[in-house]
């Protein structure tokens, strides 16, 4: 059904595997819309309740494809694709109403990088490293990687991995806080399962959870309160809160449903 991706689910998870080894998962427009494409079913599938991303291989993603931009980097304007491929894409993975569990396994490069950063739980393999290779080609980080990384690692680090274009490897992403968890290759997909099936299992609000974290970044202290508000009324209004409560008056594990 698809070309350059494989999608699956799993017990309410969502699976999301970039499929061009032989490309180190190269992200190109057919892959990019392919994900898109998965990103709205999961929005609008009731089994979907949490996804996780990864890449087939050898790689999570090598960055964009540049075959076929010609000698010296090609001609034209080299942020259209930006603006037409790239940007709606993590604007529309920010905004998903289930979190999103990245599991990186290899380099995790150029956009590829911003892609593997945009999971809510990154899990990375011991082989798995993150690079901003932008300027050794002549171009300017991208992916929103030069608002997420000073917001992640602070300044002095994500200029240093921007300027430097030097890799991140797994040891050293964990130490700077870039990912949640660094695991052996043999364990990534089944580390990455288990919490998003830990995060499946869970109320309807921790989808909700993830969207208050992300508007944070963009809010004053006041802004924050008010989001906190409004989105504590929706969340009091699901059965998910009355089973939390019930199971907690009884003493019991609580049965979510998502709902």
């Amino acid at each position: 059904m698809y070309k350059a991706i494989t999608w699956e689910v799993r017990e309410h998870t969502g699976i999301l595997t970039l499929n061009r080894p032989d490309r180190l998962n190269a992200l190109d427009y057919t892959m990019r819309e392919e994900i898109a494409e998965v990103v709205r079913k999961a929005e609008y599938d009731t089994d979907v309740w949490t996804l996780i991303i990864t890449g087939t291989g050898r790689g999570f993603c090598s960055g964009a494809n540049l075959a076929g931009r010609g000698p010296g980097g090609g001609t034209g304007d080299a942020g259209e694709r930006l603006e037409a491929v790239f940007n709606p894409l993590m604007i529309k993975m920010r905004d998903l109403a289930v979190p999103l569990v990245t599991a990186v396994n290899g380099p995790a490069a150029g956009v590829g990088c911003s892609l593997a950063l945009m999971g809510d739980i990154v899990v990375c393999a011991e082989s798995g490293y993150f690079l901003q290779a932008f300027g050794r080609i002549g171009l300017v980080p991208d992916g929103g990687s030069t608002w997420m990384l000073p917001r992640m690692i602070g300044k002095a680090r994500a200029m240093e991995m921007m300027l430097l274009a030097e890799k991140i490897p797994a040891a050293q992403a964990l130490d700077w806080g870039l990912v949640n968890r660094v695991v052996p290759d043999a364990d990534l997909m089944s580390t990455a399962i288990a919490l998003a099936k830990k995060l499946a299992d869970g109320p309807a609000s921790i989808g909700m959870i993830r969207k208050l974290v992300w508007q944070s970044l963009d809010l004053d202290h006041t802004g924050a309160l008010d989001a906190e508000r409004w989105t504590q009324k929706d969340a009091g209004s699901t059965a998910d809160f009355a089973e939390g409560v019930k199971a907690f008056l009884e003493k019991r594990p609580a049965q979510f449903t998502g709902a």
